[in-house]
């Protein structure tokens, strides 16, 4: 880890100080990730439990997938699923994944690519490491992101965008000790090659030892910050933040991170995930691989589901 990087960060954009009279977010609670397993039995950490709906809104969940180093015949995925009222983000920071989907989505995507999928009126699809990964093992770590859609585009047409790690945006702090990798949304005026239905930012950033990132937020965002390796603090009162903890931050225009002069993480950085959104404010039903609005429509999903509404599994893929 990290996929994406440069040699020279001084050579890349750099990130603009904040306005002043800028005023930074406070943070108003820290959770610790549990572990689980997902699909056929990779590891995960639920990085948003223990969170406030309310305080994630527009996003559902976020799994950190990995980080594992498989032995040969050990890669895992997930068989074929539905989804409907969503959107799935999966950030591949090391390994391979294949995704198929029954509308004719889907790609290959391996260190530093995104594939962004709106399930919106709903589909099929499978996600599972290629054949030779099977065969041979290695080293995967990623994030799966779940993002809500508002009422009004929750039947949207399904759509697929294949976001390869070179056209990921990427940009530094002016003393190019931090890295940030904008994958969706704008940051100081720069902009992802990520398309949203849903109005949000996403960063991957990487931060070295000893050195601080500030970055301009947009006031009508929420703001979150996951700490994929490493240890240091975050937002103006330096709360200590470590692998595997969410901070969720409060109203203002800026966040602040400082990695510890020292890290103990298996990467000699402290890498982060940053994220935010303009909250939806609309009711939630959510049930397994549904996110609708009422109990009718979840209803409604299942029985299309069963109805073989969604699509089907493209013949010589069950």
């Amino acid at each position: 880890m990290p996929a994406v990087t440069v040699e020279n960060p001084l050579a890349l954009p750099r990130l603009p100080k904040p306005a002043e009279g800028s005023r930074p977010r406070k943070v108003v609670q820290v959770a610790t990730a549990p572990s689980g397993l997902e699909g056929e039995g990779f590891p995960v950490r639920r990085a948003f439990a223990g969170v406030d709906q309310a305080r994630l809104d527009p996003f559902i969940m976020m799994d950190q997938m990995g980080e594992v180093d498989y032995a040969p015949g050990e890669p895992k995925g997930t068989p074929w699923h539905p989804h409907r009222g969503f959107e799935t983000v999966t950030y591949l920071i090391d390994g391979t994944f294949r995704h198929q989907d029954s509308a004719g989505g889907g790609g290959l995507i391996t260190d530093g690519d995104t594939q962004w999928m709106t399930a919106g009126s709903g589909l099929l699809h499978i996600e599972a490491p290629p054949e030779e990964l099977v065969v041979s093992g290695g080293l995967f770590h990623g994030i799966q992101l779940w993002v809500n859609l508002p009422s009004a585009k929750k039947m949207s047409d399904p759509r697929y965008q294949d976001i390869r790690a070179g056209s990921v945006k990427l940009l530094s702090t002016e003393d190019g000790g931090a890295l940030v990798r904008l994958i969706a949304g704008s940051v100081a005026g720069f902009d992802g090659p990520g398309i949203t239905h849903t109005p949000i930012t996403l960063v991957h950033a990487s931060v070295n030892p000893g050195a601080r990132l500030e970055l301009p937020w947009q006031r009508d965002y929420n703001a979150l910050v996951y700490v994929l390796s490493g240890a240091g603090t975050v937002g103006a009162e330096q709360r200590p933040l470590r692998s595997g903890q969410t901070a969720v931050f409060g109203d203002g225009d800026t966040l602040e991170l400082r990695a510890d002069a020292t890290q103990q993480g298996n990467t000699p950085n402290l890498e982060v995930i940053i994220l935010g959104g303009l909250p939806i404010r609309e009711q939630i039903a959510w049930y397994g691989p549904f996110v609708m609005n009422t109990h009718a429509e979840l209803a409604q999903a299942f029985d299309d589901f069963r109805s073989g509404r969604m699509g089907n599994i493209p013949a010589g893929q069950v």
